[in-house]
């Protein structure tokens, strides 16, 4: 016991002290916890009961560069980490199962700077968790219900891994005793501040991203030069107008005419040559177009306001758009590792940066969308 009434093992206060309760486990697979050392001392810190439990474990928390230096991989290590190449654990046959199964301990952020920094670990086999039921880490936000805690996980793996194993049954109700003792204190995370918190990210992606996304209409527009930074002054209409509806896959491109000539260097900066505005029309005529092209109930759906300002040029003040700007990107799992849609207008249509643009933002919207249908599969499978 610490001085000031706090216990050196699970680093919490006396009174809730939860030591007693954490099993001896007698693991086959070694277990290599890496931990972002900015997670140490994380009062809710779950690789510390593992390595309490677990007789075969370790957990090493350092600076990234320190943890490089330090690791040490035995043969038959591989790491546990979700992604398009990672192997559901799960089907793993007896002879392909790690001998060390390397955890990385953090927020999604601080595992993908490990991941990233600590070269011996990206030639490792990964593998990964299927979960059926949302982390059990009340007092802890996961960035998705299908991420659950590093003792979760853990437990999960092994059960899979070493299913003879006898006594993670109890290290998991060592984690739900914590729990439980924590949301019972006083002034424990249970308000409605800090519940307004936890589930910001989930009502700030829009609910109409929910479902098969028949009427989501993805656009993206190029401003003309001097718009940006330009204050309160009302922007222009806009240079390039790209969509396409993801229900049938139609397509919208036009370039409008200038109001004033463009140097070579904002055409380099849009990815654009001249000859890529000798069909260039009218406001009036892209308006004409656009009212031909959306249908209604469309939602056309935008990632910036600055874009949302220049389809107003096109359809009215009155036809707002859904603005994916609020969407709490960094709380969510990692979006970034999908391939950008393929985008393909006629040849005189390619229109550069735009195509490029809107492309990622098509790839954006759709793993949104992914995201709530595993969220809506969790509660279904829970209830």
């Amino acid at each position: 016991m610490a001085a000031g009434g706090r216990c050196y093992g699970c680093f919490r206060p006396a009174e809730v002290c939860f030591c007693d309760s954490i099993p001896t486990i007698d693991n086959r697979t070694e277990v290599l916890i890496l931990q972002h050392r900015r997670e140490y001392f994380h009062r809710f810190n779950t690789a510390r009961i593992v390595e309490q439990s677990l007789r075969n474990s370790q957990l090493l928390a350092d600076h990234t560069h320190n943890l490089a230096e330090r690791l040490q991989l035995k043969p038959g290590a591989g790491l546990l980490y979700p992604g398009p190449s990672s192997i559901p654990i799960a089907e793993l046959p007896a002879e392909q199962r790690p001998q060390q199964l390397v955890i990385l301990d953090g927020t999604w952020h601080q595992t993908k700077t490990l991941l990233r920094d600590i070269p011996a670990l990206q030639s490792l086999p990964r593998y990964q968790l299927s979960p059926t039921s949302p982390s059990r880490y009340r007092i802890r936000r996961e960035p998705d219900e299908a991420f659950v805690s590093t003792i979760e996980a853990t437990v999960a793996a092994l059960r899979l891994l070493e299913p003879e194993t006898v006594g993670l049954e109890g290290l998991l109700q060592a984690f739900e005793k914590m729990v439980d003792v924590q949301l019972a204190h006083p002034g424990s995370i249970t308000g409605a501040r800090w519940q307004a918190r936890r589930n910001r990210s989930v009502r700030n992606v829009p609910l109409a991203l929910q479902g098969n996304l028949q009427n989501i209409v993805v656009a993206y527009g190029e401003a003309p030069p001097g718009e940006r930074g330009a204050g309160k002054r009302a922007p222009s209409p806009p240079l390039v107008w790209v969509a396409r509806r993801l229900s049938d896959g139609a397509d919208f491109a036009c370039t409008l005419t200038p109001s004033q000539p463009l140097s070579d260097v904002f055409l380099g900066h849009l990815e654009l040559a001249r000859g890529d505005f000798d069909t260039a029309v009218s406001i009036e005529e892209a308006r004409r177009r656009w009212a031909a092209f959306e249908r209604p109930g469309d939602v056309v759906t935008v990632i910036q306001p600055g874009t949302a300002e220049l389809f107003s040029h096109l359809a009215g003040r009155h036809n707002r758009c859904l603005v994916l700007k609020a969407v709490d990107l960094k709380s969510l799992p990692d979006l970034e590792t999908e391939s950008p849609a393929e985008i393909n207008f006629a040849p005189a249509q390619t229109l550069g940066r735009a195509t490029k643009r809107l492309a990622a933002a098509i790839t954006l919207v759709q793993q949104l969308s992914a995201l709530l249908a595993r969220r809506q599969a969790l509660r279904a499978s829970s209830d």
